[in-house]
């Protein structure tokens, strides 16, 4: 699918914000404290009664046109933006339904149920991607996120585990199908977050040996010691991983080794367990989709 499509899905997920679901394997676990979020500044009371005479306008051409996908697409948008997430899952679930192959359209829904307060029927959608694509890291890291929030630490190992037990069998007739070094990552992640850090570091050194030019369990080995307060130790590793880091990632690194450790004894909880070097793609543009007489249509810039 073309970009210009695309464009709405994108907007959407630069709305939510949810950024960790995507990209670079080492972002953290998501905090999920979605539905406290509030609009954009930029939308005030007149872009607000824009956005619900659009979201009227699509839902007038589904009355007509119920399988009308920019309609539908377009009213997910407007309710997003109007912080009507429950009345977006309706329609997005007709989207998925209309789309059964598309697995951004379903790790979609499943932030959506995510911030509506429905972790249960996140956690199902995500289930059922992993079903049909057991190295989906979007799904993989929101299944993950909302089983460590609800205390369900084992079942978030399991998962991970079995992924990678599914990937052996896997690569004998479809090499490459789940990335382990990112499926490894994230359950060396799980470790950290719950204070097993010796079983995170035991996977980083298996990571190192196996590829010494993926700086990721470099650095994250590094953010692990310092915590533990081996600083030299950590020092080096973080000098190590911004040599072989590619040229993007190396600023960041530098200022993530200047950062000062999280005491153990503060009253403050970190909200990110481990460091977050995301990447820093093009921001692409943003298209509205807009209803137009008795058709829908899809600006493209």
């Amino acid at each position: 699918m073309s970009q210009s499509r695309n464009r709405w899905l994108i907007s959407i997920v630069l709305i939510l914000a949810v950024v960790g679901f995507v990209g670079f394997s080492m972002a953290p676990l998501l905090n999920a404290s979605y539905r406290h979020q509030t609009l954009p500044p930029t939308v005030n009371t007149t872009a607000k009664t824009n956005l619900a005479d659009k979201a009227r306008g699509y839902e007038l051409v589904l009355q007509r046109e119920p399988e009308n996908q920019t309609a539908l697409q377009g009213l997910v948008q407007a309710r997003i933006q109007l912080q009507e997430i429950k009345g977006a899952i309706a329609p997005m679930e007709k989207l998925v339904a209309l789309n059964p192959d598309r697995m951004e359209y379903k790790l979609l829904l499943a932030q959506l149920k995510q911030f509506d307060g429905d972790p249960d029927g996140a956690i199902q959608v995500y289930r059922s991607m992993l079903a049909t694509k057991p190295g989906d890291m979007g799904a993989l890291r929101g299944a993950v996120s909302l089983l460590l929030q609800q205390n369900r630490s084992e079942e978030a190992v399991n998962l991970l585990q079995d992924t990678l037990k599914t990937a052996k069998q896997q690569d004998k007739t479809q090499p490459a199908t789940v990335d382990v070094a990112a499926v490894q990552l994230l359950l060396a992640q799980v470790y950290v977050t719950q204070k097993h850090d010796d079983q995170a570091i035991t996977i980083y050194d298996r990571m190192i040996e196996q590829n010494k030019q993926d700086f990721r369990p470099v650095l994250a080995k590094a953010v692990v010691l310092r915590q533990e307060g081996k600083t030299e130790q950590a020092k080096s590793l973080f000098e190590s991983a911004a040599t072989i880091a590619p040229e993007q990632y190396k600023e960041e690194i530098k200022h993530l080794a200047a950062e000062k450790p999280v005491a153990e004894n503060s009253s403050t909880t970190p909200e990110k367990p481990v460091a977050e070097i995301p990447p820093k793609p093009e921001k692409p543009p943003v298209a509205e989709p807009k209803v137009q007489g008795n058709s829908t249509s899809t600006d493209e810039k």
